[in-house]
């Protein structure tokens, strides 16, 4: 039995993994259009700088010193750190002035706070309680991450329009976080569990509106694909 509840942990692990690179490769559509527009317009770079960290945090949280059976998850977040780096620096080359500015107090901010925690958990924390130290640390920005968007729901509720909070980065949250909890759960891990649960929620609550004002887009919205 436990044989089997490894082997299907191991699957949603697969699709957890498939389902993550393309939430991590959504946004090049939103970045082509920065690209191609020289601007940043309204879209907020805070979203990526803070998934980078959770990138960060949790590939350290899964790597073999840490806890034990979780490659896969260290894997797929070490790829998703790399394509996060690429989006922030995308965002430093095009935002303005003041967005540059916070982007990169932010980003600099992340770079320490990772330094510091894996200093940390090598230093002074060993076993269990190194395995506690990391998925606490993990969870926390994982939440703060899946949080992060809030800001673009404020916006589509003030303007009525989906422009700014594209729906296949919404519904490659969904499709991520259920594989994800469904591995941490096989797995007993309550770490991943929790905060893919809270990602899924707000994933749900960002389709719901996203079917709500879509009908309602500006005569200037444009769909994410126009730019594939």
């Amino acid at each position: 039995m436990g044989d089997l509840v490894h082997t299907v942990q191991f699957v949603f692990g697969i699709f957890g993994n498939v389902a993550s690179l393309f939430l991590f490769l959504v946004p090049m559509y939103t970045f082509k259009r920065i690209i191609k527009n020289k601007s940043t317009e309204q879209f907020s770079g805070i979203p990526y700088v803070m998934t980078l960290l959770n990138c960060l945090l949790t590939a350290w949280y899964g790597l073999p010193f840490i806890t034990s059976n979780n490659i896969l998850v260290a894997t797929i977040n070490g790829v998703g750190a790399a394509i996060e780096l690429t989006y922030v620096f995308i965002f430093l080359l095009y935002g303005s002035n003041k967005q540059k500015r916070k982007i990169l107090v932010i980003f600099v901010l992340v770079l320490i706070a990772f330094a510091t925690a894996a200093v940390i958990s090598i230093s002074f924390f060993h076993g269990k309680n190194r395995r506690f130290f990391c998925g606490m640390a993990a969870t926390i920005i994982t939440v703060v991450m899946y949080a992060s968007p809030l800001s673009n729901i404020r916006l589509v509720i003030r303007t009525k329009s989906v422009e700014y909070m594209p729906f296949f980065l919404s519904f490659a949250v969904v499709v991520s976080c259920t594989n994800w909890f469904i591995y941490g759960m096989l797995g007993m891990d309550l770490f991943i569990g929790i905060s893919t649960c809270i990602g899924l929620i707000l994933g749900v609550v960002q389709l719901i509106l996203y079917f709500i004002y879509r009908e309602k887009k500006t005569s200037t919205a444009v769909d994410e694909f126009q730019y594939a």
